[in-house]
């Protein structure tokens, strides 16, 4: 049998866990106030002063959530949304 594999590439038990534990929200204060964001937003208005708070990273070091921007990525592909749904629906099955 023949299958087309990628290149192995380093991915870490602590990746994989940092993954699975990323928090559905992102708590931000400001201006003594308690915001709720999506943590994949880059930014946040502050709704006291309308200041734009900047909430990632743009250097050139990797963040968590550049490994979902990834994934999104793949995900916008023509026909990945199929895939994506039927391995979903796998993982759920198995919870």
């Amino acid at each position: 049998m023949v299958t087309q594999t990628r290149e192995c590439v380093g991915i870490s038990e602590e990746l994989l866990e940092a993954i699975q534990g990323l928090p559905l929200h992102r708590y931000v204060e400001h201006c003594g106030q308690k915001l709720q964001v999506s943590p994949f937003e880059f930014y946040a208005l502050c709704p006291r002063c309308g200041e734009r708070l900047k909430l990632r990273g743009f250097s050139g070091v990797p963040e968590l959530e550049d490994v979902f921007d990834a994934v999104f990525s793949w995900m916008n592909q023509p026909g990945a949304a199929k895939f994506s749904e039927q391995r979903r629906a796998l993982l759920e099955s198995e919870e």
